[in-house]
């Protein structure tokens, strides 16, 4: 039996990922079709560092659309990241494509302060 495309797309992207990572810190990218959450893990002790999600109550309470909702999930993650003084990191993006809502967050933890 094969595995289906989207287990296919995610373990060769953690197999390229993990090649160039040198102590950085991995971004983890998961969504819904309502919801999207990211987390900064740390792979060494398997342990996550920061964490953003619109499943958080402050989050709930914003009534925009999902493109702007994954933009402030972007912030409010390089926020929480840049006080625990972590600025390189690499972008896990699992088996989603890097395009809509996984860009818009992607280029708003560029904008506010990480590296990658």
């Amino acid at each position: 039996m094969k595995p289906d495309i989207n287990k296919k797309r995610s373990i060769r992207n953690r197999k390229k990922l993990k090649k160039v990572s040198v102590d950085r810190y991995r971004i983890t990218v998961s969504k819904s079709l309502k919801n999207i959450s990211a987390q900064i893990i740390d792979d060494k002790i398997s342990k996550t560092i920061v964490s953003a999600s619109s499943y958080e109550k402050k989050m709930r309470e914003n009534k925009v659309k999902k493109m702007e909702m994954s933009k402030i999930i972007g912030e409010t993650l390089a926020k929480r990241a840049v006080e625990k003084k972590i600025t390189k990191v690499y972008f896990d993006r699992g088996s989603f494509k890097y395009h809509g809502r996984i860009k818009s967050l992607a280029e708003a933890l560029r904008k506010n302060g990480l590296n990658f």
